[in-house]
């Protein structure tokens, strides 16, 4: 990739950071008062995730925070988001806090704010508590209901420290890929009940907003981030186009609509009337989910090659998340998914940063005036020390050099785009992957735990430090 004829220069007050997810690298699954998730009861069933690894351990963050954060400094990091185990907070999903698990992330937040580091808490990354998955877990209205109060809870604890909020994580890996492929947790496969998870989600999204303004400062920031795909068709024939119009429906608008704008998408009832009545919406229902945003959080990996079913696809599927006799994708079986042509991450994604600016600045036109930040952009490659225990990532580098300079240019052509987090602050526990897919732009060795940043985050801290992109020959610091 040549290099710009000039320096790709960020505003001034744009965030640098890093993005982690609680049972990706906490462990201490069973110290303080936590009690099982949706994710220890899945990872620990036979065959359901790589190796049969688990998150029990992890990286242990839960110990080695105050070490995390220290070298989240040394980088210059200006914010970190991370998300909090609802299980550590709230063991059964209902009642009181367990003060001890709401003191880690109080003990968290003040070590990053001693730091000068920006704190944003994402409240729910797909850990449900295992108890309330027991009494029907998404696809019943009632979870949405223990969500708001679960918010409530760390609003009231934190809300004084933490300006910037996320209430949940890309629903629908949520909904789809843990109710309706099942590759991950709970691991259900039943269409019905994704599309009752997908909609419970959005009912917990709008209750958790509200919960979280009524017991904090109005200066918080309160958002979601959505990993919205960027569809695209095979050819322009209109079978190909009403295939992108339907994934897109099932991926995108079965949330930013009711999200944003207060309506389910037209023709989405239409395309799953053969699955689901959508009776579970009651009445008040979209308005409580269309809670005005005060920014909106972006998730982008790669783009989405569709077609209509009488296409041959070729190559596995593009979604990256495993192979399952069943599909996240209800309603639409006569659509055919394609791998796009490029260079692919270990993940078998192909890298795309054009599906980065066409992402920002699709939601510029959606929601103009609401400001974006790129909550999780990174890629997995098979990274390994050298003889000296240095660690050379130069793909990784040009991934972000590549999707950070789309960023840029969604800036200049007028989007408001106010950070960026690095998917993945250290390699961690990649959900059914385990350890396999390495993310981080810090190398763990799972043996020691020790960290060792990579090139890659010597990079970013030269990125982040002078608000400028280095060339991607630039050599590690």
């Amino acid at each position: 990739m040549p290099e710009p004829a000039s320096p790709v220069t960020f505003p001034p007050a744009f965030l640098w950071g890093a993005a982690t997810s609680a049972y990706q690298i906490e462990g201490a699954v069973r110290e303080d008062g936590r009690t099982p998730s949706i994710w220890d009861t899945f990872s620990h069933t036979p065959g359901k995730t790589a190796g049969g690894e688990t998150g029990d351990i992890a990286v242990d963050h839960y110990h080695r925070f105050r070490d995390d954060v220290a070298l989240m400094a040394e980088l210059g990091l200006s914010a970190y988001r991370f998300s909090v185990s609802w299980s550590r907070v709230q063991p059964t999903g209902r009642g009181p806090a367990v003060q001890r698990g709401l003191d880690f992330y109080r003990n968290l937040v003040d070590e990053l704010l001693a730091h000068d580091i920006k704190p944003a808490i994402t409240l729910y990354h797909w850990d449900l508590p295992q108890e309330l998955e027991d009494a029907g877990g998404w696809p019943a209205r009632d979870t949405a209901l223990r969500f708001a109060d679960y918010a409530q809870i760390v609003g009231e604890a934190l809300g004084d420290r933490v300006e910037q909020w996320i209430t949940l994580n890309e629903p629908w890996c949520s909904a789809f890929l843990g109710y309706g492929s099942g590759v991950h947790a709970p691991g259900r496969t039943d269409a019905a009940a994704s599309l009752k998870a997908a909609h419970h989600l959005n009912l917990a999204h709008g209750l958790g907003a509200k919960a979280l303004r009524s017991v904090m400062p109005a200066r918080n920031s309160v958002a979601v981030s959505l990993n919205s795909s960027v569809v695209r068709p095979l050819s322009q024939s209109p079978a190909d186009l009403a295939a992108v119009r339907r994934i897109d429906n099932l991926a995108n608008g079965v949330f930013h609509g009711p999200m944003l704008h207060g309506a389910y998408p037209e023709g989405l009832f239409q395309e799953t009337s053969s699955i689901t009545d959508w009776s579970y919406v009651l009445d008040g229902d979209l308005a409580v989910i269309k809670q005005p945003l005060d920014a909106l959080g972006l998730n982008y990996y790669t783009p989405t090659l569709v077609s209509a079913a009488e296409a041959t696809a070729s190559g596995p599927r593009p979604d990256g998340h495993g192979a399952s006799a069943y599909t996240p994708w209800p309603g639409a079986d006569d659509v055919m998914f394609h791998q796009t042509p490029g260079e692919r991450t270990e993940m078998g994604w192909t890298i795309d940063p054009t599906g980065l600016h066409d992402l920002i600045t699709r939601y510029t036109r959606e929601s103009p005036g609401l400001p974006l930040y790129i909550t999780e952009n990174g890629a997995a490659y098979d990274d390994k020390p050298d003889p000296e225990g240095r660690v050379h990532d130069p793909e990784r580098i040009a991934y972000l050099h590549g999707h950070l300079s789309a960023v840029r240019r969604a800036i200049a052509d007028g989007a408001d785009v106010r950070g960026y987090y690095l998917w993945s602050l250290m390699d961690n526990f990649e959900w059914a992957y385990g350890y396999d897919k390495r993310f981080g732009a810090v190398y763990v060795d799972y043996a020691t735990l020790a960290r060792t940043p990579k090139s890659s985050a010597h990079w970013y801290s030269r990125a982040a430090r002078t608000g400028t992109l280095p060339p991607v020959t630039a050599a590690d610091e």
